[in-house]
């Protein structure tokens, strides 16, 4: 029940609201323009419906220009993302998705920030086929964009194995429960027919979302400390599992994160998550879907830019929010239990868990598994999967983690990881080990500027900066996207780049290593010479004036580099 005295912002719905208004609950008429031959896109209506679907149409920037020119159409193309919970997939669901895209894709899978993959590539008659083929593994690609709750994440640190069979069951059950009750997915994809019958009453449909769905999407995730290896505080709703004596007890709650922003607009910034209270495992299920109900309520449907949770916690108040939360719920939330985060990078290599059972963690750069000239690294992994019994996880920082290994596979599996020259990173620097990057060109239509293909070539650049000072074995958590949107989680990066114009970038400073503090932005609109000439200066006074233990984000605060970012209501400042 609405609060009468709460009200979402005033102002007429967008757009979007308007086309999920129409489209019969996610149907639209993507049935019937997914079989016109006639273009390779669809309309913008329905492509907006996409999203819900897993997917969205994009086209190959690099060739955009030349078919202008030739008076093509643009080069489109589908990506499309599994919803993968916590990010475990089995050997079989690997070696499908590793068919797909060489047979429907671009040939390379792309592991994303949010513990799952996504293809790209995909043409518009072969979605159906990959769709259904993902379906026949068990997985599916239902809700992995859209304007409702997304993949949810859970911490797959190896060292902790004994506790993420628990956590990571949580994930898949919130993940599953917060789906959408719409059959349109089943019905365009997987030619379920309507039962004649079936009501059509909205509360019966959408019991939890209503009709109009959320505003924007939602994201949850879950970490078990000392690790924030998912960046938690990064998430509308983030679970922080608290452990006495080696059990889980239950979850301290977080509300109101994102990275997301806009260029020049400082009514958007990134936000972190704020511990409001704690709650048994119980009643994580309730907690969410009560959550949600509020953002979906309270949320703004009129400014799509303002329309995540973050701003509505900001605007309406972080207490007032958990006042209605508790009453939507019918009990109070706990007080907050003590916790402490050390790190938010993964742990590399090879770690015993438990049952005699091995975890390896693989250094993947930028998360994209493909086949390089002097590298086989898809081939590689495709040969583990066909011998290897336990699962992959993949990791919110774009690695994979062979895990659950055997002492007999062990053997095998090694002999494979030597055959191709796998690694887990030790050869690179730490400041390598610890970055991301969104894909940014040729395929995302909002990027500004370079990220995936342009990250590691500076990277090349700024290790020589690293060597010259000695910082080569110094985790420094370092992030690069092509726009504001926030997709590598930049507003947490000690140091990060967002594009600004090809070429161009914003660059911030002075998150916190375990991920509870945004950075700021220290230089607008910079290229590469001015870049490195910063990252000179910048480490080779972190190398000379540092305390002991202390991480560069710290660093360049205490040095008043830069000012300290408190909220995301003061980034701007």
């Amino acid at each position: 029940m609405v609060n009468p005295n709460l009200k979402a912002p005033d102002g007429p719905p967008s757009d979007v609201e308007r086309i999920k208004r129409e489209s019969n609950y996610l149907r639209g008429t993507l049935k019937e323009v997914m079989l016109d031959r006639l273009s390779a896109g669809i309309p913008d209506d329905d492509n907006r419906l996409m999203k819900h679907h897993g997917s969205y149409l994009q086209d190959d920037r690099d060739l955009r220009n030349e078919r202008q020119k030739q008076k093509l159409e643009p080069a489109y193309q589908f990506m499309l993302r599994v919803r993968l919970p916590g990010g475990v997939a089995t050997p079989e669901q690997w070696l499908v998705l590793d068919e797909l895209a060489d047979q429907n894709g671009n040939g390379t899978l792309k592991i994303t920030t949010r513990q799952t993959w996504q293809m790209h590539g995909i043409l518009k008659w072969n979605m159906k086929d990959t769709i259904q083929r993902i379906h026949a593994t068990l997985l599916d690609t239902i809700a992995a964009c859209g304007d409702v709750n997304r993949n949810v994440l859970c911490t797959p640190n190896p060292y902790q194995s004994e506790i993420h069979s628990e956590v990571y069951e949580y994930a898949k059950y919130l993940s599953d429960y917060l789906l959408p009750r719409t059959r349109a997915y089943h019905q365009v994809w997987l030619d379920e027919e309507l039962v004649a019958g079936t009501p059509e009453v909205e509360e019966e449909v959408e019991p939890m979302y209503g009709p109009l769905y959320l505003p924007r999407k939602f994201k949850i995730g879950i970490a078990v400390p000392p690790t924030n290896d998912i960046d938690v505080f990064a998430n509308d709703l983030a679970l922080i599992a608290i452990i006495e004596d080696g059990k889980l007890i239950g979850f301290n709650v977080g509300i109101g994160g994102g990275m997301g922003s806009t260029h020049g607009d400082k009514a958007t910034y990134p936000q972190i998550a704020k511990v409001i209270g704690f709650c048994t495992p119980d009643q994580i299920v309730e907690l969410a879907e009560k959550t949600i109900t509020i953002q979906r309520d309270y949320g703004n449907r009129s400014v799509r830019k303002n329309a995540r949770f973050k701003y509505t916690v900001d605007r309406l108040g972080l207490e007032t929010v958990k006042e209605e939360l508790e009453s939507r719920l019918g009990w109070k939330l706990g007080e907050a239990k003590p916790y402490h985060f050390e790190s938010n990078g993964d742990r590399y290599g090879w770690v015993k868990g438990v049952q005699g059972k091995w975890h390896l963690t693989l250094f993947i750069q930028n998360g994209r598994v493909a086949d390089f000239e002097d590298y086989k690294l898809k081939t590689a992994l495709r040969e583990i999967a066909k011998v290897h019994t336990g699962e992959f996880r993949l990791t919110t920082n774009q690695n994979v983690i062979i895990a659950n290994v055997s002492s007999q596979k062990k053997k095998k599996i090694n002999e494979l990881i030597e055959q191709y020259g796998l690694t887990d990173g030790s050869q690179y620097s730490a400041l390598r080990r610890s970055s991301m990057a969104c894909v940014a060109f040729p395929t995302c239509g909002l990027a500004m500027a370079e990220s995936e293909r342009y990250l590691p070539k500076l990277i090349d650049k700024i290790d020589e900066i690293i060597d010259e000072n000695g910082l080569r074995n110094e985790e420094i958590t370092i992030r690069m996207t092509g726009c504001p949107n926030g997709c590598a989680r930049p507003g947490l990066g000690e140091i990060a780049f967002m594009g600004k114009a090809v070429g161009k970038y914003n660059m911030y400073l002075g998150a916190a290593f375990d991920g509870s503090r945004l950075n700021k932005m220290y230089r607008e609109n910079i290229g590469e010479e001015e870049i490195l000439s910063e990252m000179h200066m910048l480490l080779s006074r972190y190398a000379k004036e540092r305390e002991d233990g202390e991480h560069f984000g710290d660093f360049v605060i205490r040095a008043g580099i830069i000012k300290a970012t408190t909220d995301g209501t003061n980034f701007h400042d």
